[in-house]
């Protein structure tokens, strides 16, 4: 059995916490990981957290036992949207110069 795993959270004010807006086992979790590359969207390789949450259905909320390591992802994400917006500004601030 192929142990590759991918899931795809979806988390925004409105909601009470994030859910599973996509996942996959095998090639299908490799295609969903290049075409994320591909995109720009940040990939975190985070196994255990996968193992929990590759036995939920898309659209499930995840439980309040992950939260925090959920958490964290979207911290380091956050991070990485904020520092990319200031670099992307900075370059603007550049070229009307």
């Amino acid at each position: 059995m192929d142990r590759f795993f991918a899931s795809a959270l979806r988390y925004d004010d409105s909601m009470p916490a994030p859910i599973v807006a996509a996942q996959g086992r095998g090639q299908l979790a490799r295609r969903m990981v290049d075409l994320a590359r591909k995109c720009g969207v940040p990939v975190e390789h985070a196994p255990e957290l996968a193992d929990r949450l590759i036995v939920l259905e898309p659209g499930s909320v995840i439980p309040e036992d992950i939260y925090h390591p959920v958490a964290q992802i979207f911290a380091f994400l956050m991070g990485i949207n904020d520092e990319v917006e200031r670099t992307n500004d900075k370059d603007e601030d550049d070229r009307s110069q």
